[in-house]
């Protein structure tokens, strides 16, 4: 992604009913693999600004 940080994660370029993401760093490595409904409810989350940094 274009001018993100290089520790944060990169999502798996793969449509299916699952999120996978990776590392963005290690890009071939092991993907944790979200329902895309709880992706899509934490990512809606992040925007509301329901986590603290």
């Amino acid at each position: 992604m274009a001018g993100s940080a290089s520790n944060s994660p990169a999502p798996s370029p793969r449509p299916t009913a699952s999120f996978p993401v990776r590392d963005s760093k290690a890009p071939d490595g092991p993907a944790l693999v979200f329902p895309a409904g709880g992706w899509t409810s934490f990512v809606s989350a992040v925007k509301r600004g329901q986590f603290s940094a």
